[in-house]
């Protein structure tokens, strides 16, 4: 039986895609290993649903459909530098959201008790809507001045956009990286 690699998730905008690329390139000047998101990867993740047979990938596609059916466009407004668990010790960097929280985190609920009944476990964790920008591999004397980096964009603007859509994507690990590819869509 085959896999996919599957998470739900919203698209940025073009816009918010260019100065989230400006973001990474500030923060890569810090010097820490990491591995930073392509600009055609950045997205706002909902829920990641790991390995998903073939067969199941249309029943996630209704779940998703469905469970967002009595939601509306909304604006999300990306603003503002972070890490989990934190910037001073930062495993993953982000762009976390000035507007749009309480709208990302509704979705997700909805589709998480929607893909529930499909079999996938729930997120145990309270969701905390965010753009990741990157990876750390490793740590090292460069955290200090990727802290440091952080702190000074804390309040970096990348711009607002309207969610329309949610996504089902299929994620192909290369060599290269992930590529990413649409399986499914659901309007709001």
């Amino acid at each position: 039986m085959q896999t996919m690699r599957t998470f739900i998730a919203i698209d940025v905008s073009a816009a918010v895609r260019a100065q989230a690329v400006r973001l990474i390139e500030k923060l890569r000047g810090s010097g820490v290993k990491a591995r930073w998101v392509e600009p055609a990867n950045l997205h706002l993740t909902l829920k990641f649903l790991g390995d998903v047979p073939n067969t199941e990938v249309a029943a996630v596609c209704q779940a998703v459909k469905v469970a967002v059916l009595e939601n509306g466009p909304f604006d999300i407004h990306c603003q503002g530098a972070g890490a989990f668990p934190e910037t001073k010790r930062p495993r993953t960097v982000w762009l976390g959201l000035a507007e749009g929280n309480e709208e990302m985190r509704g979705l997700q609920e909805k589709i998480d008790i929607a893909l529930a009944e499909l079999g996938f476990p729930r997120e145990p964790r309270r969701f905390h809507p965010h753009l990741t920008l990157g990876r750390l591999k490793r740590t090292g004397p460069e955290l200090a001045d990727l802290a440091q980096l952080l702190e000074e964009h804390e309040a970096f603007d990348a711009g607002k956009f309207t969610a329309e859509e949610v996504q089902v994507v299929a994620s192909f690990l290369e060599k290269s990286g992930p590529t990413h590819d649409v399986m499914g869509r659901a309007c709001l």
